[in-house]
């Protein structure tokens, strides 16, 4: 049996802490730092997760995890010039895998401070960089070039928590686990989301692009390791807004659709246009950008307070604006982990852009979900699997 000693455990009351096997070796290395038990379950959800979009899409993917569900979750496509500004990126020429992480940080930034990264390929200088700019607790990837480790180890004076895993690890196809002192047992979830999972699409629009596809794969990959009840948002390869471990799926629909809402209006000429003040950090910046397009925008304005932030008093971004801005958004997939029970979900996505639908279907109101997404001329597809995690 192998083991890793761990600080401790959910909690710093909770000790004696660990992670092992009982028979084999562990299928990670610790580079650098001393990750700790949740630090753990984010890297091995997360790796799950990059890994299955690298091996359903054969793009590099990169995830920002955070409390064992994903903050976001994209694939390594270009950046455009609005997604650098937003996303902070870095000027020049990147890796696609740092695209993929600078992506998937950026579909929601106020969720990702502290973020665990997970990478689907080798981490490279690129991404390295990225990573030192960030508030970020560590990083799991296959690999790192020497260059590449030599970054990381210099953030948060050497701790900075490194660990690489072996690409080619299988687990076990019985899993368990102890919840109060009882054990479980289950086999492991290995389904593989390809685009056989798409063919029954139930409504009258039945055109569906790749890059359609692509977002609608992406989608239920990211559900598949996000704490159910759960609903993501999709758009051009990337998540722009995730809705995890709700009661209700409506609840979930909106909180993911509000998150959807907000990436949207990030690009917003005025927020783009904001002027911050020199040496502003990352995190501050994040965080008044958000007050910013929120109903909260008048304590970023109010006298005494903007002035911390902006070189100049920004004009207020108004219900109107905010309204007619997110009317414009389009091409969005909208995944749920399971059926959309009622019509009001599909009514919902429709309010953030969304003209794609994902889901298990199986309600007793199929009907009704096809009859809304028909009003709204949307391609839904129906798989025939629930995605619950937990």
């Amino acid at each position: 049996m192998t083991e890793l000693e761990l600080k401790y455990g959910c909690n710093p009351n909770q000790k004696p802490a660990r992670i092992f096997m009982e028979q084999g070796e562990l299928p990670l290395a610790v580079l650098n730092g001393r990750p700790g038990y949740i630090n753990f379950m984010d890297a091995l959800n997360s790796w799950q997760l990059v890994k299955a979009l690298k091996k359903a899409t054969g793009l590099p993917a990169a995830a920002s995890f955070k409390h064992v569900s994903p903050a976001g979750a994209a694939l390594g496509l270009p950046l455009s010039d609005v997604e650098r500004q937003i996303y902070l990126a870095p000027e020049g020429d990147l890796s696609p895998i740092a695209c993929a992480y600078v992506r998937a940080r950026g579909a929601d930034r106020l969720c990702s401070f502290g973020d665990w990264a997970a990478l689907s390929d080798v981490c490279d200088a690129d991404t390295a960089r990225v990573l030192a700019e960030e508030v970020s607790d560590g990083v799991i990837a296959p690999g790192y070039t020497d260059e590449a480790l030599a970054i990381l180890k210099t953030k948060r004076k050497g701790g900075y928590n490194v660990i690489q895993i072996d690409p080619n690890y299988t687990p076990a196809p019985i899993e368990r686990r102890n919840i109060f002192g009882i054990t479980f047992e289950q086999g492991y979830n290995d389904l593989a989301i390809t685009e056989d999972m798409l063919t029954n699409i139930v409504t009258e629009n039945k055109t569906l692009s790749q890059q359609a596809k692509n977002d609608m794969m992406l989608a239920l990959i990211t559900l598949k390791y996000t704490q159910s009840n759960s609903v993501c948002y999709v758009k051009n390869g990337q998540t722009i807004g995730v809705g995890a471990g709700q009661q209700s799926r409506i609840h979930c629909t909106r909180l993911a659709g509000d998150k959807a809402d907000i990436w949207w209006l990030r690009q917003h000429p005025k927020v783009l246009g904001l002027q911050f003040v020199d040496g502003i950090r990352r995190p501050n910046r994040d965080n008044a950008i958000d007050l910013y397009i929120s109903e909260e925008h008048d304590d970023v304005l109010a006298e005494g307070v903007w002035q911390t932030t902006f070189k100049v008093k920004p004009d207020v971004l108004t219900q109107e604006e905010k309204k007619a801005w997110i009317a414009q958004l389009s091409g969005v997939t909208v995944g749920s982990d399971a059926f959309f029970p009622f019509g009001d979900n599909v009514e919902r996505a429709r309010k953030s852009g969304v003209d794609y639908i994902v889901q298990p279907g199986g309600s007793i109101r199929d009907d009704l979900v096809i009859e809304t997404a028909n009003k709204y001329n949307m391609v839904m597809a129906f798989t025939g699997i629930r995605l619950f995690h937990h």
